[in-house]
């Protein structure tokens, strides 16, 4: 029996709907084993991999109309793994990866609630080095520079897993970590652009930012 409550939802992403089971809201807890704890993860922080955050479907409906034939996908701090969901029906070579340890467990309901065949995930911590993970042609993420330590950290993690030639897309919801990690992406020798948006969420959520997007 699960100590945290849940609630199901559809999302539309380009017209296809998708069933995501995700946390009530953002004060479930439940680390009884410690699992959470021993990786640095806080009570405040652990319901944050749960929730259907507004950037997670602005980046949802990006990556649904690109066209990727032929090119490894890496999703970054997957969370619920919307965008990875829409991918992998789409069948991309899709690989979510996160390192809550709920986040594969949520996932995989989440693959089975929409009839579709498991989807490849790597727990991945940013500051672990992770040689198996390999490299990816496009590398996405949403909300994931909510901490200064993230600038530095995120942006390592991408270029050691970044193919020759790549792209990323990172939609930020204006968190003040942005500039600094534009900053340290160019610094790594990738090329920047953006673009603003401005949408409501799933729930009426307003949600307004830039979708930071990176080449080298």
């Amino acid at each position: 029996m699960y100590k945290y409550k849940l609630k199901y939802e559809t999302v539309t992403v380009n017209d296809i709907e998708y069933q995501i089971r995700s946390l009530k809201d953002n004060q479930q807890y439940n680390d009884d084993d410690s699992l959470a704890e021993d990786l640095g993860i806080s009570s405040a922080t652990w319901p944050l991999f749960g929730i259907l955050w507004p950037a997670a479907q602005v980046l949802a409906n990006i990556v649904s109309v690109i066209e990727l034939e032929g090119k490894r996908v890496l999703e970054i701090g997957c969370g619920l793994g919307l965008s990875s969901i829409v991918l992998h029906k789409m069948g991309v070579d899709i690989t979510a990866s996160d390192y809550h340890p709920l986040a594969k467990s949520f996932l995989d309901e989440n693959i089975i609630n929409n009839e579709l065949m498991p989807i490849k995930f790597e727990s991945a911590n940013w500051d672990v080095e992770n040689p198996l993970l390999g490299e990816f042609d496009l590398i996405i993420g949403s909300d994931v520079l909510y901490e200064p330590a993230h600038v530095k950290r995120v942006s390592d993690f991408i270029d050691c897993h970044s193919a020759v030639n790549v792209e990323v897309i990172i939609v930020d919801p204006g968190r003040s970590n942005r500039s600094n990690f534009t900053r340290a992406m160019m610094d790594l020798g990738y090329a920047h652009q953006y673009e603003t948006f401005d949408v409501a969420g799933l729930n009426d959520d307003h949600c307004k930012g830039r979708v930071l997007s990176f080449q080298r």
